[in-house]
């Protein structure tokens, strides 16, 4: 569901309205109907099993209820639907951890709202990874994928301050991110032997030590050692340089050191239509590359081009996960 003051529910009815003409693979919305009744067709289901056949005429509803809906204005930040939305996204989870659903797509939402309900948590990307790792009673380690413009970029580290970023990047953090980003090219994204580049984090790559010893200690030996165990991946290359390649076909992905040196690029380039996908889960899940754009959901005019690619990114990589496990 997402943020139900935000943008969530107007591109959900506008991703219906498109993929549901187009023929596309059958979705449906754990969330309150309310947010969506006037604008489409909207149809309640108890189980999953009957959304295939809504899909076409209505958009199908898991219903949530949230609790003083009359209250919240469209636009306005609020931690009216705060608890609903949480529970939207634990109970998608458990779909997918059960295989009632085959893949799951999160709506933007406001981490300062809620914060407001006890929520405490980084993000969406973190939650779901706790509630995949008390499900399988190990800790599960989560990459954050961006995907658009023609680029896949992992990020090495995301929402932390930049004058902390050397505090975590370590050399079994470096490892377990290249090795999860390769598994998830060759299972999700049908890429057999993917080619993968880590991004430098200092200016030219370090200069050879002159401006930053970072890349000669830390990345490259890091990058060594994967190449040894049979991964295909760069030394450090210079972050302004490596996406170029990458456009190129030199690279199927980059892991890139910062989070704003990956998003970066990603943006420019498409920056209504980037999905942000979650690597290292047992589920599949993808969510639009924006945020809860509260001030284009009061005038109405929010663009449904990422859920919609978001969307359809699961769908690809659900037909390339099952092909792998088969």
């Amino acid at each position: 569901m997402g943020d139900p003051a935000g943008c969530g529910p107007q591109i959900t009815g506008l991703a219906w309205k498109t993929l549901s003409a187009a023929g596309g693979a059958p979705f449906f919305v754990v969330g309150d109907p309310r947010l969506y009744e006037g604008d489409i067709p909207v149809e309640r289901v108890n189980t999953v099993a009957e959304v295939a056949d809504l899909f076409p005429k209505a958009l199908p509803l898991l219903p949530i209820e949230i609790e003083d809906l009359d209250a919240l204005s469209v636009g306005q930040p609020s931690p009216i639907g705060a608890a609903a939305t949480i529970d939207s996204i634990q109970r998608a989870t458990e779909l997918c951890l059960t295989g009632a659903a085959s893949g799951m797509v999160t709506n933007p939402i406001s981490k300062a709202v809620l914060y407001q309900a006890g929520f405490s948590h980084p993000g969406h990307t973190e939650f779901i990874a706790d509630l995949c790792s008390a499900n399988f009673n190990h800790s599960i380690k989560p990459v954050m994928m961006l995907v658009g413009g023609g680029l896949r970029v992992s990020l090495a580290t995301i929402h932390i301050p930049l004058m902390q970023v050397i505090e975590h990047l370590t050399p079994g953090s470096l490892s377990l991110i290249a090795q999860i980003t390769d598994t998830a090219l060759r299972r999700d994204f049908a890429i057999r032997d993917p080619r993968i580049a880590f991004s430098a984090l200092n200016p030219h790559a370090g200069e050879g030590g002159s401006i930053g010893s970072e890349e000669q200690d830390l990345i490259n030996p890091i990058a060594a050692h994967l190449r040894a165990d049979g991964i295909r991946i760069s030394d450090a290359r210079p972050a302004d340089t490596v996406f170029h390649e990458a456009l190129n076909g030199d690279y199927d992905v980059v892991i890139a050191m910062t989070h704003d040196q990956g998003l970066i690029p990603v943006k420019t380039l498409d920056m209504w239509g980037g999905v942000n996908t979650t690597l290292g889960l047992p589920i599949i899940r993808t969510s639009p590359d924006h945020g809860t754009a509260y001030d284009a959901a009061a005038k109405g005019n929010a663009k449904p081009d990422s859920l919609i690619a978001a969307i359809e990114l699961a769908q690809t990589m659900i037909a390339n996960r099952a092909s792998f496990d088969a």
